[in-house]
């Protein structure tokens, strides 16, 4: 199997988080504020607003610059919450153990893409990460010159600013700064202004130092209103390079769990990791 075949989804994680994904059923979407990468949403919403501003500077539309620059800065006071599920299309991945795999000590789930795309469907979407530091082509730079040369009011009030500013919001979730650009990402996502529709209610995870919110996503009803099992979802499960775990008491978990078929698809990882303390 190609290490970037495109129709698999890996998703990197620990052993307790597997035991909820596989026994359990359940796929949490964590806010994506909380993540590694919490500041890509403000450095994708910092980046568009200098964008729009050099567009308007070249186009004869300096005059409302400075406008536009109060506007973003008041927009960037605020946090909105955006939960998301993320997925590397690199298998086996020495990056992406030492990040995500718990330093390599964890595990690796495959998961079939069409079918997560299958189930991806009302607040749920399945996002490709874009990385680009360039903002100059993005489609939400002319929706917001568009909206300056009609006239609106450079204000949230205005009903159509605050619609463009909610859609450049959205868009944030999945832009990753270009120096993530190797991890080859896709997100499992519910944006900040889409939860219409998701009947999930929210979950909260108390540590010693924080409080982390997080949606519980029922992967058996998900699956089933895909026509799918969860045996059909996932295509591999790999025990991470630097892991103790046994692979037969492993696959005595799974069979035990009634995951039978999953047993037989367990592996150990061929990657030369080996972390050090």
């Amino acid at each position: 199997m190609s290490r970037t075949d495109k129709k698999i989804l890996y998703h990197y994680t620990d052993f307790q988080a597997v035991d909820g994904i596989l026994r359990c059923a359940q796929l949490r979407v964590n806010n994506v504020l909380r993540m590694n990468d919490s500041a890509e949403m403000r450095h994708f919403m910092n980046r568009l607003c200098s964008a729009i501003v050099e567009r308007l500077e070249s186009g004869g539309g300096g005059e409302h610059a400075n406008a536009v620059k109060a506007l973003f800065r008041e927009e960037l006071k605020k946090e909105y919450s955006a939960f998301a599920a993320c997925f590397s299309f690199h298998r086996d991945d020495a990056a992406q153990w030492e990040r995500y795999g718990n330093r390599g000590r964890g595990v690796c789930i495959g998961f079939r893409r069409e079918h997560m795309q299958r189930m991806a469907k009302g607040a749920l979407s399945l996002q490709a990460v874009f990385y680009q530091d360039d903002m100059a082509g993005h489609p939400m730079v002319e929706e917001f010159c568009r909206l300056i040369r009609e006239g609106r009011q450079l204000s949230g009030e205005d009903p159509e600013i605050r619609r463009a500013m909610c859609e450049a919001w959205a868009c944030s979730v999945s832009f990753k700064h270009p120096s993530f650009s190797s991890e080859y990402e896709m997100r499992l996502v519910v944006s900040p202004f889409g939860k219409d529709g998701l009947n999930v209610e929210p979950c909260y995870h108390v540590t010693k130092e924080r409080i982390k919110k997080y949606y519980p996503l029922d992967l058996r009803a998900m699956c089933g209103e895909a026509g799918i099992g969860l045996e059909d979802l996932v295509t591999e499960i790999i025990i991470g390079p630097d892991s103790t775990q046994s692979m037969a008491i492993f696959q005595d978990y799974l069979r035990d769990n009634g995951l039978c078929a999953l047993a037989e698809r367990v592996s150990l990882s061929d990657c030369p990791l080996r972390v050090t303390i």
